[in-house]
């Protein structure tokens, strides 16, 4: 079962509940940001929730998980076999890297798919302020959920005439195309550092 159609079902179970609905919508959020902002956007577009209850309850949910990524990769540096690598020779100029470019980092990773779980656990790993790191992720999640859920409500106004299969399949592939234009632009961005490197 793909995220997305977990996701719809888990928060389209709870539509109608006011102290369940919140609830899902944060477990979705912490299984991926992306397909709750679509999911709860175009829910609201039809009116099955309120668009406070379902930003607020997304962006609880994205606070949470990105605190949690965070905090699983200091965890991680302070097992002492994982902790070994925070001042190794191998990972030291990935670790200057980071702190050098630490704010502009985190904001980038929101922004481009499959890079946020290894930049946020990196930072913990690193032992980065948590409150930079807080404050950056919540201002760059902020606008690129705000972004998606706009397009989703948008989306789901013009399309509520629409059978459902298509509509949540035109959703779907929206996402997988969110994916794979990550997916294009880091392989772009190694050939290229590879061309520089030779």
């Amino acid at each position: 079962m793909s995220p997305f159609i977990f996701i719809s079902s888990l928060i389209d179970g709870a539509v109608g509940s006011m102290i369940v609905l919140p609830l899902m919508i944060i477990i979705g959020s912490l299984f991926s940001e992306d397909a709750t902002s679509i999911v709860i956007g175009i829910l609201a577009a039809d009116g099955a929730l309120s668009i406070p209850i379902a930003l607020s309850s997304l962006f609880i949910g994205i606070i949470i998980g990105d605190s949690g990524i965070y905090f699983l990769g200091r965890l991680a540096s302070s097992y002492p076999l994982l902790g070994r690598f925070v001042d190794h020779d191998f990972l030291v100029p990935f670790r200057d890297w980071i702190k050098r470019r630490f704010v502009l980092t985190v904001f980038s990773a929101c922004f481009i798919p499959g890079t946020r779980f290894l930049t946020y656990i990196s930072c913990g790993f690193f032992h980065t302020r948590f409150s930079v790191f807080l404050l950056t992720a919540v201002v760059s999640t902020t606008i690129w959920t705000t972004i998606i859920f706009s397009a989703s409500y948008l989306f789901g106004s013009v399309s509520s005439g629409w059978l459902s299969h298509i509509r949540w399949g035109i959703a779907i592939v929206f996402l997988l195309s969110l994916f794979f234009v990550g997916r294009h632009n880091i392989r772009a961005y190694r050939a290229r550092k590879t061309e520089l490197d030779i």
